[in-house]
Protein backbone atom coordinates (compact mmCIF):
# COMPACT_ATOMS: atom_id res chain seq x y z
CA UNK A 1 0.00 0.00 0.00
CA UNK A 2 1.45 3.08 -0.65
CA UNK A 3 0.96 6.26 1.61
CA UNK A 4 -0.04 9.61 0.46
CA UNK A 5 0.87 11.06 3.44
CA UNK A 6 4.88 13.16 3.31
CA UNK A 7 7.68 11.17 5.63
CA UNK A 8 10.65 12.82 6.92
CA UNK A 9 11.35 16.21 7.94
CA UNK A 10 8.15 17.76 5.76
CA UNK A 11 5.93 15.26 8.13
CA UNK A 12 7.64 16.63 10.97
CA UNK A 13 6.93 20.26 10.44
CA UNK A 14 3.11 19.59 9.18
CA UNK A 15 2.53 18.35 13.02
CA UNK A 16 5.12 20.88 14.27
CA UNK A 17 3.17 23.64 12.98
CA UNK A 18 -0.25 21.77 12.76
CA UNK A 19 -1.11 23.09 9.18
CA UNK A 20 -3.91 20.74 8.54
CA UNK A 21 -5.99 21.75 11.36
CA UNK A 22 -9.69 23.04 10.23
CA UNK A 23 -10.57 26.18 9.76
CA UNK A 24 -12.08 26.59 13.30
CA UNK A 25 -9.00 25.58 15.00
CA UNK A 26 -6.61 27.80 12.63
CA UNK A 27 -9.37 30.52 13.40
CA UNK A 28 -9.11 29.94 17.59
CA UNK A 29 -4.81 29.77 17.21
CA UNK A 30 -5.07 33.65 15.43
CA UNK A 31 -7.51 34.60 18.07
CA UNK A 32 -5.32 33.44 20.68
CA UNK A 33 -2.18 34.97 18.95
CA UNK A 34 -3.86 38.36 18.77
CA UNK A 35 -4.86 38.12 22.69
CA UNK A 36 -1.02 37.31 23.10
CA UNK A 37 -0.27 40.00 20.98
CA UNK A 38 -2.05 42.65 22.74
CA UNK A 39 -2.19 41.79 26.24
CA UNK A 40 -0.50 43.91 28.97
CA UNK A 41 2.65 41.75 29.47
CA UNK A 42 4.82 43.32 26.99
CA UNK A 43 7.79 41.14 26.61
CA UNK A 44 6.44 38.13 26.77
CA UNK A 45 3.95 38.24 24.02
CA UNK A 46 6.05 35.45 21.69
CA UNK A 47 6.65 33.30 24.68
CA UNK A 48 3.46 33.37 25.51
CA UNK A 49 1.69 32.39 22.65
CA UNK A 50 3.80 29.93 21.74
CA UNK A 51 3.47 28.29 24.90
CA UNK A 52 -0.33 28.68 25.00
CA UNK A 53 -0.29 26.93 20.85
CA UNK A 54 2.11 23.79 22.39
CA UNK A 55 -0.24 23.65 25.47
CA UNK A 56 -3.21 23.31 23.51
CA UNK A 57 -1.85 22.15 20.56
CA UNK A 58 -2.67 24.95 18.17
CA UNK A 59 -1.26 26.30 14.93
CA UNK A 60 2.51 27.75 15.88
CA UNK A 61 2.19 30.05 12.64
CA UNK A 62 -1.49 30.95 12.85
CA UNK A 63 -0.88 32.06 16.63
CA UNK A 64 2.04 33.78 16.04
CA UNK A 65 0.49 35.64 13.10
CA UNK A 66 -1.84 36.94 15.74
CA UNK A 67 1.21 37.64 18.20
CA UNK A 68 2.79 39.95 15.42
CA UNK A 69 -0.42 41.60 14.59
CA UNK A 70 0.47 44.29 17.14
CA UNK A 71 2.60 46.22 14.89
CA UNK A 72 4.88 48.88 15.75
CA UNK A 73 2.38 51.85 14.54
CA UNK A 74 -0.46 50.08 16.44
CA UNK A 75 1.37 49.78 20.14
CA UNK A 76 1.46 53.34 21.35
CA UNK A 77 -1.92 54.25 20.38
CA UNK A 78 -3.29 50.20 21.30
CA UNK A 79 -1.81 51.26 24.64
CA UNK A 80 -2.76 54.77 25.63
CA UNK A 81 -5.96 53.91 24.72
CA UNK A 82 -6.17 50.49 26.55
CA UNK A 83 -4.71 52.50 29.66
CA UNK A 84 -7.53 55.48 29.39
CA UNK A 85 -10.25 52.71 29.08
CA UNK A 86 -8.61 51.25 32.39
CA UNK A 87 -8.32 54.29 34.27
CA UNK A 88 -12.18 55.09 33.33
CA UNK A 89 -13.23 51.63 34.43
CA UNK A 90 -11.44 51.94 37.48
CA UNK A 91 -12.07 55.12 37.95
CA UNK A 92 -8.78 56.74 38.18
CA UNK A 93 -7.59 59.73 36.65
CA UNK A 94 -4.22 61.22 35.76
CA UNK A 95 -1.87 62.21 38.35
CA UNK A 96 -1.43 66.14 38.91
CA UNK A 97 0.28 67.91 36.60
CA UNK A 98 1.27 64.95 34.22
CA UNK A 99 1.84 66.41 30.64
CA UNK A 100 4.20 69.16 32.51
CA UNK A 101 6.10 66.38 35.03
CA UNK A 102 6.52 64.23 31.90
CA UNK A 103 7.74 66.87 29.84
CA UNK A 104 10.13 67.46 32.73
CA UNK A 105 11.21 63.75 33.40
CA UNK A 106 12.15 63.82 29.58
CA UNK A 107 14.33 66.87 29.48
CA UNK A 108 16.33 64.36 31.63
CA UNK A 109 18.86 62.03 30.63
CA UNK A 110 17.55 58.48 30.19
CA UNK A 111 21.31 57.66 32.15
CA UNK A 112 20.64 59.72 35.25
CA UNK A 113 18.88 57.73 38.32
CA UNK A 114 16.55 60.62 38.31
CA UNK A 115 15.09 60.37 35.17
CA UNK A 116 13.87 56.60 35.91
CA UNK A 117 12.63 58.06 39.38
CA UNK A 118 10.10 60.17 38.18
CA UNK A 119 9.19 58.49 34.97
CA UNK A 120 8.25 55.80 37.42
CA UNK A 121 6.41 57.98 39.93
CA UNK A 122 4.62 59.46 37.43
CA UNK A 123 3.27 55.72 35.81
CA UNK A 124 2.99 54.16 38.64
CA UNK A 125 -1.00 55.72 39.45
CA UNK A 126 -1.67 54.12 35.81
CA UNK A 127 -0.24 50.64 36.33
CA UNK A 128 -3.67 48.88 36.89
CA UNK A 129 -5.47 50.92 34.65
CA UNK A 130 -2.57 49.84 32.31
CA UNK A 131 -3.11 46.21 33.23
CA UNK A 132 -6.89 46.10 32.95
CA UNK A 133 -7.56 48.51 29.86
CA UNK A 134 -4.96 46.22 27.80
CA UNK A 135 -6.77 42.91 28.90
CA UNK A 136 -9.90 44.33 28.23
CA UNK A 137 -8.34 45.18 24.79
CA UNK A 138 -7.20 42.09 24.25
CA UNK A 139 -10.33 40.27 24.89
CA UNK A 140 -12.18 42.45 22.56
CA UNK A 141 -9.64 42.14 19.90
CA UNK A 142 -9.54 38.53 19.85
CA UNK A 143 -12.97 38.11 20.02
CA UNK A 144 -13.41 39.73 16.75
CA UNK A 145 -10.12 38.61 15.30
CA UNK A 146 -11.97 34.57 15.26
CA UNK A 147 -15.16 35.15 13.33
CA UNK A 148 -13.02 37.51 10.89
CA UNK A 149 -10.49 34.91 10.64
CA UNK A 150 -12.75 32.39 10.16
CA UNK A 151 -14.95 33.97 7.41
CA UNK A 152 -11.34 34.62 6.04
CA UNK A 153 -10.14 31.50 5.95
CA UNK A 154 -13.58 29.54 4.73
CA UNK A 155 -13.59 31.86 2.30
CA UNK A 156 -10.37 31.71 0.71
CA UNK A 157 -8.53 28.85 2.84
CA UNK A 158 -7.66 25.46 0.87
CA UNK A 159 -7.69 23.02 3.80
CA UNK A 160 -7.82 19.10 3.29
CA UNK A 161 -10.57 18.62 5.73
CA UNK A 162 -12.96 20.28 3.92
CA UNK A 163 -15.62 17.33 4.09
CA UNK A 164 -15.69 17.84 7.53
CA UNK A 165 -18.65 19.63 9.94
CA UNK A 166 -16.01 21.77 11.62
CA UNK A 167 -15.52 23.72 8.22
Amino acid sequence: MIEDRPRGPRRWIQVLLHVNDTPARTAAAYAVGVFWGFNPFFGLHTVGGLAVAFLFNLNRVAVLLGVYSNLPWIIIPFYASATMLGALLLGVGLPEGFRGRLVDAFALSFWQPEFWVELWALLEPLFWPFMVGSTVGAVILALIAYPVALALLRRFGRFPHRGSADC
